[in-house]
């Protein structure tokens, strides 16, 4: 069997993750108990929308679980205060400025779990977040898009 990948988080999405499983297990397992139990309690199960409903979110909130399981398991927290701001790596924040379309950017680079474009956290392994991985300050990237190609400039690396 291969060996499962890496999943590179911070500090944050580490918690975030623990917490949401933390809220699954404890918490909506037993809410879905209920239901269920309510449901049963009504007889006749053949027609029973309610059960039907509350077995469908049981099985949704199992598969969760063994989702943010898997993540925990395979996870390595990235020490953001560890990270080497000389070069951009995971756990950084960047300013770049978009040649392409005359702005200034900022990013913060995360593990592909975190990613989450609404709030400038931008995965490793996006076409971005790869071309950035590794570069300095005044460093010059060619970014492949659906847009064709953009060209950044490092401005600046920061812990996050």
């Amino acid at each position: 069997m291969a060996e499962a990948k890496k999943r590179l988080l911070t500090y944050a999405g580490l918690k975030a993750i623990e917490d949401e499983l933390e809220n699954l297990k404890v918490v909506k397992r037993k809410e879905v108990a209920g239901k269920i139990k309510e449901a049963r309690e009504q007889g006749d199960l053949s027609e029973n929308a309610e059960y039907d409903a509350a077995k469908d979110e049981q099985r949704d909130i199992e598969a969760r679980i063994e989702e943010l399981e898997a993540i925990l398991k395979n996870a390595e927290v990235v020490v953001e205060d560890e990270v080497d701001l000389n070069k951009i790596n995971v756990g950084c924040a960047v300013k770049v400025y978009d040649i392409t379309f005359d702005e200034e950017m900022e990013f913060k680079i995360v593990g592909s779990t975190e990613a989450n474009s609404l709030e400038g956290k931008i995965s490793n392994e996006s076409p971005v977040g790869h071309a950035l991985i590794g570069k300095k300050i005044n460093d010059v990237v060619d970014v492949e898009t659906q847009a064709g190609v953009i060209q950044y400039k490092v401005l600046d690396i920061k812990r996050s």
